[in-house]
């Protein structure tokens, strides 16, 4: 999401500098509404969409039912201001080279719309807002959680890992496998086995889900100099990691049932959709081998089913309590 530019009334446009200036909206005095969204964009909704859904059926099958609504609302707004201040420090930290990348470039600090100064302050008062909100009306083990998944985002992946390492990817997700836990913890003050099978399916979810978004836009990572795993390394080396850690994804997520955890319906869901993601990954393996390049190797095929597979199986840990 990036800033959202005003139309001035009378038929001007953003482009006119008179009517924009007139109006307030000018790159040097962007309107309100421009503003808040610039700050609304800081905290990248998108991607907190994606954790909050492998939260909130965790706290379904803690509970084995539904869990109690507010304690659910407490946890999703504590999630989102959480990763909202991580997103925030990490578009503060990375605005340097978001400037040089096409597909970051418009993001508020690199626009101007919002300042370096503001966004560093915005994403700490996220962080700090989000750990006494969850302290308080969650309880303090999730909140020393959301707080250990900022830190670690920000500063492990972000200042530590992702200029330095192609592995960047794969111990950085780490921070986007605590909101399972989270998930967890919110209802019970503890943790168990099912979640941590859970964040070790997340853990092993994120390197094949990120790796085709990277291999399509790789020569921007190369540009500035962030040696994510298809910069450094051949397609075909790229997609044969995706297949390995595809499958052990797929079959750290059928631990569930024989530890009792779920039932048949969650166990045909994980089969099913571990099964075509499976396809895909090998397909895309094949394509690779195959020297296939452009838009024909199709990489983003399963980047795209990656959030619809992550989607259905959480869906299916939610609904499955019902269903034994």
């Amino acid at each position: 999401m990036t800033a959202v530019e005003s139309r001035p009334a009378g038929g001007g446009t953003a482009e006119d500098p008179a009517a924009a200036e007139e109006l307030g909206t000018s790159p040097g005095n962007p309107s309100f509404r421009a503003r808040v969204m610039a700050f609304v964009a800081l905290t990248k909704p998108r991607i907190i969409e994606l954790l909050l859904i492998t939260t909130v059926p965790v706290m379904f099958l803690a509970e084995q039912g539904v869990p109690n609504l507010w304690l659910v609302f407490a946890t999703c707004f504590g999630g989102y201001l959480s990763a909202g201040g991580a997103n925030a420090l990490n578009m503060w930290y990375d605005r340097d080279i978001d400037a040089l990348m096409e597909r970051t470039a418009n993001r508020p600090l690199v626009t101007g719309v919002v300042s370096p100064r503001e966004g560093l302050v915005f994403g700490i008062a996220l962080a700090v807002v989000s750990t006494v909100w969850f302290g308080l009306f969650v309880n303090w083990f999730s909140a020393w959680l959301a707080l250990g998944a900022l830190l670690f985002y920000v500063v492990v992946y972000t200042m530590i890992l992702k200029r330095r390492t192609a592995q960047n990817i794969v111990w950085g997700g780490i921070a986007g496998c605590l909101p399972v836990l989270i998930g967890w913890s919110s209802v019970t003050n503890s943790l168990s086995w099912a979640a941590v099978i859970l964040f070790m399916v997340m853990f092993f979810w994120t390197p094949p889900h990120y790796w085709p978004l990277s291999m399509k836009v790789k020569d921007d990572y190369a540009r500035v100099g962030v040696p994510m795993l298809p910069v450094i390394a051949s397609n075909k080396v790229v997609a044969r990691q995706i297949v390995i850690y595809s499958w052990v994804m797929v079959a750290i997520s059928l631990l569930l049932q024989p530890l009792g955890y779920t039932g048949w319906f969650y166990t045909a869901v994980a089969l099913l959709t571990g099964g075509f993601w499976l396809w895909e990954a090998h397909g895309l393996q094949a394509r690779a081998k195959a020297g296939v390049t452009g838009g024909k190797l199709k990489e983003m095929r399963l980047f795209h089913w990656s959030i619809t597979y992550v989607s259905l199986l959480f869906v299916a840990v939610a609904v499955d309590p019902f269903l034994r």
